[in-house]
């Protein structure tokens, strides 16, 4: 009797091993599948997929560069763009945390230069989460600053400047010594770094890839839209933000905190919470995270806080289509969801 319920007991077991493995090979050969369709376009990037500390799918498709026919590889660089704004909005969140930012203070108090009448009125909690109004410098408010959302770069190429002015050094340095820090290697703001294995941004039009080779950033935008990266670093990025290793709990809570809302089809149709530099979306599962795309990139940084998990998707090609730009992404996200990761 011991000898068969000792038996049951290791079948049981191994069934049980068998059952896992086949769930965890299922999400994998599913997404590798659908990275190599074609019908509604290409896919060509990069992507990790990180479970409660382990990877559990990182995988390169396609080319560096389409005329070179130069495969990508997991340690290269692409340009994150806006995926750029939750580390500026990190970065203004640790002056906070060392007294030298109030949130509800307005920019006039940094930003001593700025002539518009607004700077009086317009507070760093506004540029955080794009409620400011602000279309463009020297131009009126599109509204009373908190009473509205306006996605737009602007805000965040002020508030690169506030950092830069309470560390009294550029922007690219600070945001290059949290990296340096956080052993993000391969990541920067400077973007004359030796260390860079920037990849060609393209322009995919019905499939036909073509790359922006005269690529040129201006340093003001780096802030909103100008970060380099890869799918590794972002992930060492996700493990220290949500661990609040980088920022005061309590911070941390500001950040993933919201008073607005917008809609972003990479989200779905249904609007969700716009914190500091990420949106929150609160069904089930609960989701962090933000979206870039511009230049030839196209990039997405997933976290789900339930299950420690980390969808990252960096792109170098951006569709003239934006109806299917995040085509992949979201389907990415429906498998990762439907998956023993996330239930």
């Amino acid at each position: 009797m011991k000898y068969f319920i000792s038996n049951c007991i290791i079948l049981f077991f191994l069934l049980s091993c068998q059952s896992q493995t086949k769930s965890n090979d299922d999400f994998s050969s599913k997404i590798d599948s659908l990275l190599n369709t074609t019908t509604t376009r290409i896919f060509n990037g990069n992507v990790l997929i990180a479970n409660k500390g382990k990877i559990v799918y990182s995988k390169s498709f396609g080319f560096k560069n389409f005329n070179l026919k130069t495969k990508l590889d997991m340690e290269d660089n692409f340009i994150i763009m806006s995926n750029s704004k939750q580390i500026t909005a990190v970065l203004t969140l640790i002056e906070v945390d060392k007294g030298k930012i109030d949130l509800e203070t307005p920019i006039k108090k940094y930003l001593p230069e700025l002539n518009d009448r607004w700077a009086d009125t317009i507070t760093v909690h506004h540029l955080l989460n794009n409620t400011s109004g602000i279309d463009k410098i020297g131009k009126p408010l599109l509204y009373k600053p908190g009473t509205s959302f306006n996605y737009g770069n602007q805000t965040y190429n002020l508030l690169g400047r506030i950092i830069s002015k309470c560390n009294n050094k550029p922007y690219e340095d600070v945001a290059d010594e949290l990296f340096k820090k956080l052993k993000m290697n391969q990541t920067f703001a400077n973007h004359d770094s030796k260390k860079i294995k920037l990849v060609n941004g393209h322009l995919n039009t019905n499939n036909k890839h073509t790359a922006i080779d005269a690529f040129e950033f201006s340093k003001e935008s780096i802030p909103s839209a100008g970060i380099i990266s890869t799918v590794g670093d972002l992930y060492i990025w996700n493990n220290n933000l949500h661990f609040n290793k980088i920022l005061k709990p309590s911070t941390y809570q500001k950040m993933i905190t919201y008073t607005i809302k917008s809609q972003h089809f990479a989200f779905g149709e249904t609007e969700i919470g716009y914190g500091y530099g990420v949106r929150i979306n609160d069904n089930n599962p609960k989701t962090i995270g933000h979206t870039g795309m511009g230049s030839g990139y196209t990039t997405i940084n997933l976290y789900y806080p339930k299950t420690d998990t980390s969808i990252i998707i960096l792109e170098n090609t951006m569709n003239d289509d934006i109806k299917i730009s995040y085509h992949f992404e979201l389907e990415i996200r429906k498998i990762i969801e439907k998956s023993d990761l996330i239930k």
